[in-house]
């Protein structure tokens, strides 16, 4: 991995191929690594996957985090690598990030979108779902806390089908620093709604939802329907598939970077 110095800490990532830039950010306790398959099909574009502050190789400093703040990490990753302007695409927790990216430095942006994420704000139980998250992390350590938050991200049956993806995922996850997953968990219970990002963007919005997602159901992905959004639905996906289906993501994915970039 390659790596640069953003807002006082080190971010490391992964970086392939040449022409348009797409960045690919990963969801909490995830890092680079979940896009592994999915890459051969962004072939044509200069991919950026970065492991986001508290994640994978990249620091992870004490404290809580803000979205804004993850978001700051990556605008700076792209002006230490020249990058003008790029499509964010953000799974989950990354896609919070994206959504912040396209309030606050739309001009930075060529497109973005949401994969298996929402513009909705966490609920009064989710927030509580949060601080629950922390306690289990401080009272019991990161391997416990995995074992328990990954198997519900796949699709049902999906420990039978890719017994190898749920796996892989538990070991990413088990390298995700303490202090880094209760950072991201408090930054992700305090983010603000931002449907109205999402209903007011002149931006191209690819919006990708799991029919089988158990965690952000498509209602709460597709929350607008405009002209220039992209909306796509993965009906063996749960919350995962960049793991899970990885070919028809990269598909859909590679399909919108084309719509893109040909208009």
């Amino acid at each position: 991995m390659e790596s640069v110095q953003c807002n006082g800490n080190t971010i490391c990532y992964l970086q392939q191929g040449q022409g348009e830039p797409v960045i690919l950010l990963h969801g909490f306790c995830g890092s680079s690594s979940y896009w592994e398959h999915m890459l051969p099909y962004l072939n044509g574009y200069r991919v950026i996957v970065p492991d986001l502050r508290g994640h994978g190789r990249t620091d992870a400093p004490v404290g809580p985090y803000t979205i804004e703040q993850m978001a700051d990490d990556v605008l700076q990753l792209m002006d230490e690598l020249d990058i003008q302007k790029a499509t964010i695409l953000g799974h989950s927790m990354g896609g919070y990030i994206a959504l912040s990216c396209a309030q606050r430095y739309t001009s930075r942006l060529n497109a973005f979108g949401l994969i298996h994420s929402t513009a909705y704000p966490d609920s009064d139980e989710a927030k509580e779902k949060r601080l629950d998250a922390v306690n289990a992390i401080q009272r019991e350590g990161m391997t416990n806390f995995i074992d328990g938050l990954i198997p519900g991200l796949f699709a049902p049956g999906m420990e039978h089908k890719k017994p190898e993806c749920i796996q892989k995922a538990k070991e990413i996850g088990y390298l995700t620093p303490p202090q880094g997953a209760i950072g991201a968990a408090m930054a992700m219970r305090e983010r603000p709604d931002r449907r109205d990002v999402l209903s007011s963007t002149i931006l191209p919005v690819l919006l990708v939802a799991g029919e089988k997602d158990g965690l952000i159901p498509p209602e709460r992905v597709f929350t607008a329907d405009q002209s220039n959004v992209t909306r796509h639905i993965i009906k063996e996906a749960g919350h995962m598939s960049m793991m899970e289906e990885p070919e028809t993501l990269g598909k859909a994915v590679s399909a919108f970077l084309e719509h893109v970039h040909s208009s």
